[in-house]
């Protein structure tokens, strides 16, 4: 594989030398270059999600109604059997409503309810996700490194510019001033 690479590079010294002389733009080449290493670049990024849990939840018992509606009842049979004339309908009255009373509170208090209720709430946690890669590369003898934003694997292609370099300042081409103008004949 040495071999194409060297003819590559001979190609690309050519093309540049034959541009420098000929003043034609230089030719980006494609070249590949050797991965000596590849790390990739961690970085801490919240993510949201939705965690549920059961819980047990007692609550007080709910009395059922049947003690005080019993004992209205039976109240108000003893106070419509008390009561004698007019003063019937104010005896029954109060029995209904002591018998209500009473039968409320010998009723008792029901025993208590357990039930399992799910509740749900975000939560944000911090995960590590690859944001980039530091790769460092062999190309012409020497190391040099980039950050990619992904894996480049064993080798990474490269396209090579030659730069041309620019004339000395009191550099002037034949037919061209110092200014960068083309000389002529007129308004001399």
């Amino acid at each position: 594989m040495k071999q194409p690479i060297k003819f590559a590079r001979l190609a690309g010294v050519a093309a540049f030398s034959v541009a420098l002389l000929t003043g034609l733009p230089a030719q980006a080449q494609q070249e590949m270059a050797h991965v000596v290493s590849s790390t990739p670049v961690m970085q801490q990024v919240p993510v949201t999600r939705q965690v549920c849990q059961d819980e047990a939840v007692t609550r007080g018992g709910q009395k059922s109604g049947a003690g005080a509606l019993m004992g209205g009842l039976a109240g108000g049979a003893i106070g419509n059997a008390i009561g004698k004339g007019s003063g019937n309908a104010a005896a029954t009255a109060l029995g209904l409503f002591g018998g209500a009373i009473l039968g409320n509170s010998i009723e008792g208090e029901a025993p208590p309810e357990t039930q399992m209720v799910r509740r749900c709430y975000p939560q944000t946690v911090y995960e590590s996700h690859v944001s980039a890669y530091n790769v460092v590369y062999e190309f012409g003898g020497k190391q040099y490194s980039a950050q990619m934003p992904s894996d480049p694997g064993q080798y990474v292609q490269l396209q090579i510019t030659p730069i041309v370099p620019r004339p000395p300042s009191g550099y002037a081409p034949a037919g061209y001033t110092r200014s960068g103008y083309p000389q002529s004949g007129y308004g001399r």
